[in-house]
């Protein structure tokens, strides 16, 4: 289980003259492509000092808001994030909630999707916007997407409505032309511009000449209730992903690996698995031990619906919780969260069912 560690975040600003009219937005360099400056005389791409970010990024001084940075004293490449890292972007976001608008997470994007599930999850009653984004090519690229990805951030994250109140009160994925929720976001394309999407919810902003924002599906929290950050993460958890001939020792290998207390069960179409009894027998062994189990598709748009064959309700009937619509990332994510909250089994099964932050179709 990971637990709290020492931020490996270092503060530097790049503050604008502040205004107290003005929006407040804290960016969060954590590493990746949009971070990435060439140096001169090797030409090696290397992270740029974020001291100098309006020398890099200059359209950022039309801007109208007060900014500020921190970043991770060794950016990463998105690949090496963990929920030690997760927990680090989320104590900046609580040590800071009170002091700022809106904040802003530079992020490789091979991972994005993962750390916006994670955080929103972590984030409890959060009521201030969260925008996470990257890019496709550094930010010193004559072609980058960099850029207009960060501008546009910091412009939705100090977005306000008519009265006043911040338009986005949630994590979300900005890229290219979309802002999407961050827990229904995965990433579709390595080489696209357009490097994200969300096939089973709307986009909650789109962008052209102006910002549109879809103000019919933002999350609206229930009022009252303070940011509440969960920090408690348990790892040991595996996706296992069905295929055609997949053999009973290989499963079974998988089930009984010492420690294991999750599974996310990627099936075919709506939730179909095979109906050899070897395969409902094992996992009937595996939820009867309190192994939490997740029924999700491989398809990546579309529900789970265990009813709908015989093959999905075999494995509904052995105890296999339905994900419905969840992202791989969302289910990895939220079972890890729900793991680590020392609640009882039967609460994670009900937790599992229930859209915690707008992560899944219920209805």
């Amino acid at each position: 289980m990971t637990t709290p560690s020492r931020s490996p975040l270092q503060t530097a600003s790049c503050r604008s003259p502040q205004s107290a009219k003005r929006p407040r937005i804290l960016i969060i360099y954590t590493g990746g492509t949009i971070g990435m400056i060439e140096n001169a005389e090797t030409r090696a791409l290397e992270p740029f000092n974020f001291d100098h970010l309006i020398e890099n990024v200059p359209k950022i001084k039309l801007l109208d808001i007060d900014i500020e940075s921190v970043e991770f004293s060794n950016p990463i490449d998105s690949s090496s994030m963990n929920p030690i890292h997760w927990q680090s972007i989320a104590k900046v976001i609580e040590d800071n909630y009170d002091s700022f608008d809106g904040f802003v997470v530079l992020h490789g994007t091979d991972t994005m999707a993962y750390t916006s599930s994670a955080l929103s999850f972590m984030l409890e009653n959060l009521r201030k916007p969260v925008i996470i984004t990257g890019s496709q090519l550094p930010i010193g690229d004559v072609r980058t997407d960099g850029e207009e990805n960060l501008i546009t951030a910091l412009q939705v994250a100090s977005a306000r409505d008519g009265e006043g109140m911040p338009m986005i009160k949630e994590v979300a994925i900005l890229f290219e032309d979309f802002l999407w929720r961050g827990n229904r976001a995965t990433k579709h394309s390595s080489d696209n511009f357009c490097a994200f999407s969300s096939n089973n919810f709307p986009a909650l902003a789109s962008f052209g000449l102006g910002i549109h924002f879809n103000r019919e599906v933002l999350r609206h929290p229930r009022p009252g209730g303070e940011l509440k950050v969960h920090y408690n993460f348990d790892t040991n958890v595996m996706v296992v992903d069905l295929f055609p001939g997949i053999q009973e020792n290989v499963v079974r290998h998988m089930f009984e690996t010492p420690g294991i207390r999750g599974i996310v069960l990627k099936t075919f179409g709506a939730g179909n698995g095979p109906t050899d009894p070897w395969f409902i027998s094992l996992l009937q062994e595996a939820t009867a031990r309190g192994i939490v189990i997740v029924n999700i598709s491989q398809c990546v748009n579309g529900s789970v619906m265990p009813g709908l064959y015989s093959a999905g309700l075999f494995i509904s009937q052995a105890g296999v919780i339905s994900g419905r619509d969840l992202t791989a990332e969302a289910s990895i994510t939220k079972l890890m969260h729900l793991l680590g909250s020392n609640h009882s089994h039967e609460r994670i099964v009900e937790l599992m069912n229930r859209s915690l932050c707008g992560e899944m179709t219920t209805d």
